[in-house]
């Protein structure tokens, strides 16, 4: 399905890349797959490669006023340490990499997720948005990092990466999972919203 889709980026291990992300992009070097696990005490997300091993895990405290989340690789090591700024205008995230690299992501409330995403600290840009259910990843000069997919139906909110700059790995899994969780706060955030009309 990921293959002939105009509009849904998505596909699972072992299926091609979608095409329009070959013909925009070329083949990407290898894709990452994610899954949410449910009824865990904390949020915790599997990636995994085509071959369905896990090769990073995020896990993240239940109830934290600032959303930690820690991302390890494989082996255990620490990875990325991710943290929501509270009472802020923005949503705001903080991303520290174990290498000590830091940036932030950052959408202001109230608004759709914005058509682009800056990523301050990298000079970076997420373009796209949660009705489209796909964003690319560009690095500061415009060159294409990652294209990101999300499953459209999932109860395990499901994504895939095609990782087009194996060396900026680590730092295109720290965005996907700050991505996963600024898309969960706006869900909360409309159904309160929603419920409280």
């Amino acid at each position: 399905m990921g293959v002939f889709s105009k509009f849904q980026r998505f596909h699972a291990a072992g299926e091609q890349a979608n095409v329009n992300n070959v013909a925009k992009f070329g083949e990407p070097v290898h894709s990452l797959f994610t899954t949410t696990k449910l009824l865990s005490l904390h949020h915790h997300i599997d990636i995994t490669d085509a071959q369905e091993q896990v090769v990073y895990q995020a896990r993240s405290k239940m109830i934290s006023l600032h959303d930690k989340t820690d991302v390890f690789d494989a082996a255990g090591n620490a990875v990325a340490h991710i943290e929501r700024k509270f009472f802020t205008l923005h949503e705001r995230h903080f991303v520290t990499m174990a290498n000590g690299v830091s940036f932030q992501l950052s959408n202001e409330l109230f608004h759709l997720i914005k058509d682009i995403t800056n990523i301050e600290g990298l000079g970076w840009q997420l373009r796209g948005n949660i009705f489209g259910l796909n964003f690319e990843l560009y690095d500061q000069y415009g060159n294409i990092v990652a294209v990101i997919g999300q499953k459209m139906i999932s109860i395990h909110d499901k994504y895939c990466i095609d990782i087009y700059r194996p060396e900026d790995e680590p730092i295109v899994v720290a965005i996907l999972i700050t991505l996963q969780h600024m898309i969960k706060d706006r869900e909360k955030a409309s159904s309160a919203s929603s419920s409280s009309n």
